[in-house]
């Protein structure tokens, strides 16, 4: 064990140093080979965004923009102070590119007041009517005009808050735009993104995030001055949350009216005018620059928006260039690791460089520069379990067809429908003593919970564990996954949280080195897991609430997957009604869950049904052999 760990130590130690050496590599590069200035560049009502330019030294040639727009910093500050490295990546910093940082509208050093993910103004009457798609038009028209050593070509990245701001760019977008790639995109922060999942509040993010991003900023700032990170009291996130009693004491007790999009929440439980305005997905017509949307199935922010935005870009637009990257990542975890491996899974190859020497670079060296011969899939696809690419010509695959997954009587799940009657499971949920959302004590809310063990909720009396059969071939799973739920309550509300989960054989081996001790045997990878707010199960604008006892019907959509379940392996679903602090806690009885107080959240008995009248079940997209 002492060499295992001796291993491990310079390992750890020897990649510090390699890391630490390349980005001295790359600071000393982007000195000696590009000069920076910033302007406030002016916007058609008046107010002037900061802007950082890198251009390259080298000016016998001419280079396009690649543009990055950003409410995170363009730092640092000052034409004498440089980034250490520029664009995703060290080869696409050395490919040569204007590389062009701004700060958005009412964020740091940029005029104006700041909106979260602004409202798209579809027909603009005046200079007045402004979004983000007009800011990066004007952005791009000023560029274009006045950096020398142009070639009149522009393209915009961006991951996650930056990656909806290079969505923005679409609609109406100017005619020097000729690539765009967002990245695990902001897209719609009431059905799947961030802070909200099917309307149900992702406490742990939603509160962490917007306790320094949220706080308002009076006027144009550097970071040093800037709001600092907030400062948790107790360690422990699932206990934090649970003694604050409820979202409305979290409110009072440590924003009271200062953060604007808190106040939101409270004033727009369901989705509204305010949440649909500020959806880009109805705007996405008419699009004429390339589109690579990338994202990673694994991603714990942004998984719904990258499948959404290219979903919807393929709806609108049948003769788009369009195209779809999706890989076993974390949140931006394309550019932010070598992708070899996440959490306890080995993927065998270093997805993350596969994908910036096949698919990010060449896109926007073939768009923006006219070189190579950029001819990928329509969707390039990563699948787990077999750790393989696929191309495919469509997503979700043409080559697929659709299965139901029944949950059975004794914790079975089988392809075959029940024929019983009268078989539920029966359990009680107690929002006091929730279920957390990964098993031992963090402080913040961690990115591998996404494909965690789930062996220590299938051990709680209020999970219900569902799994199949020792598998006798593949199954391999291409796109949506559809939760199809029967259930009764004695409460008038409740979440459903359903989780697809792999079990490994129990003679699997554990990894060499293994310094935590894993146990590989019986492991309980979750493939994907998501929650449904019950009150919303017919219509997010006008909740609902059960009639207790009543029979009822939740069905709802999780982000897609692309997972082999091996030869030898078995599918698990596991059903329960909490997922803490991950999400917040549902009193179990129909109410505005903003005003909740402490002594609103009550234990409620739960059915799940599996008989030949009300079948519980997923449908699958399967991959045809």
């Amino acid at each position: 064990m002492f060499l295992v760990k001796s291993l491990r130590l310079a390992l750890l130690l020897f990649f510090a140093a390699s890391t630490a050496s390349a980005q001295q590599t790359d600071s000393a590069y982007v000195k000696q080979n590009y000069t920076k200035i910033e302007k406030l560049i002016p916007m058609r009502d008046g107010i002037k965004l900061f802007t950082s330019i890198y251009i390259p030294k080298d000016n016998q040639k001419k280079y396009p923009f690649l543009l990055n727009r950003t409410p995170y910093t363009v730092g640092p500050y000052g034409e004498d102070k440089y980034k250490t490295s520029l664009g995703n990546f060290p080869a696409e910093m050395r490919e040569g590119f204007i590389f062009v940082y701004q700060d958005v509208r009412g964020k740091w050093m940029s005029e104006g007041d700041f909106d979260d993910i602004r409202p798209h103004v579809a027909k603009k009457k005046s200079k007045k009517d402004i979004d983000e798609s007009s800011d990066t038009y004007d952005t791009i028209d000023w560029l274009i005009k006045n950096i020398k050593n142009n070639n009149g070509k522009v393209g915009i990245y961006g991951i996650s808050y930056p990656g909806f701001y290079a969505t923005t760019s679409l609609p109406g977008a100017h005619p020097a735009l000729k690539a765009v790639s967002p990245q695990a995109p902001v897209t719609d922060w009431f059905i799947g993104d961030d802070f909200h999942h099917n309307g149900t509040l992702f406490l742990n993010d939603a509160f962490s995030f917007m306790s320094t991003f949220g706080v308002p900023r009076p006027k144009p700032i550097t970071p040093d001055k800037g709001p600092k990170g907030f400062k948790f009291p107790i360690q422990d996130n699932y206990r934090f949350y649970l003694e604050a009693g409820s979202v409305k004491n979290l409110k009072e007790k440590y924003f009271a009216d200062s953060i604007k999009f808190w106040n939101n929440l409270f004033a727009h439980p369901n989705l509204d005018t305010f949440w649909r305005a500020r959806s880009i997905e109805q705007h996405l017509k008419q699009v004429k620059p390339a589109v690579m949307v990338v994202g990673g199935f694994f991603d714990a922010e942004d998984a719904y928006g990258t499948f959404a935005t290219y979903k919807t870009i393929e709806k609108h637009n049948p003769g788009a260039n369009n195209i779809l990257v999706a890989g076993p990542w974390f949140h931006g975890g394309w550019v932010r690791s070598n992708g070899s491996s996440f959490g306890d899974l080995d993927f065998g190859q270093p997805t993350s460089t596969y994908y910036q020497e096949n698919f990010e670079l060449p896109f926007f060296k073939y768009h923006l520069k006219g070189e190579g011969n950029f001819k990928p899939a329509e969707a390039n696809i990563f699948i787990t379990g077999s750790n393989q690419w696929k191309g495919f010509n469509a997503w979700p695959p043409q080559e697929t067809e659709t299965k139901t997954l029944y949950l059975q009587p004794n914790g079975k799940l089988s392809f075959d429908k029940v024929q019983r009657t009268d078989s539920w499971d029966e359990y009680v949920s107690d929002p006091n003593k929730p279920v957390p959302y990964q098993d031992g004590v963090q402080d913040r809310r961690t990115r591998e919970y996404m494909v965690d063990d789930q062996r220590f909720a299938a051990r709680r009396p209020d999970v219900v564990v569902y799994q199949t059969e020792v598998l006798t071939e593949d199954i391999t799973l291409a796109g949506p996954v559809l939760a199809n739920l029967v259930v009764s309550t004695t409460g008038t509300d409740a979440d459903y949280v359903i989780k697809l989960i792999d079990v490994f054989p129990e003679d699997s081996p554990a990894p060499t080195p293994n310094p935590r001790n894993l146990i590989m045997g019986g492991y309980q990878m979750m493939v994907r897991g998501e929650i449904m707010r019950g009150k919303y199960r017919n219509s997010f604008e006008k909740p609902e609430p059960f009639i207790p006892g009543l029979v009822t019907k939740v069905n709802y959509a999780l982000p897609d997957v692309a997972h082999t379940f091996k030869k030898g392996h078995r599918i698990m679903v596991q059903v329960q009604n909490s997922w803490f602090p991950l999400a917040d806690r549902n009193p179990q009885k129909f109410m505005d869950i903003y005003t909740a107080e402490p002594s609103d959240f009550q234990k409620a008995t739960h059915r799940i049904f599996h008989d030949v009248n009300n079948s519980s079940a997923l449908t699958l997209t399967v991959l045809k052999p």
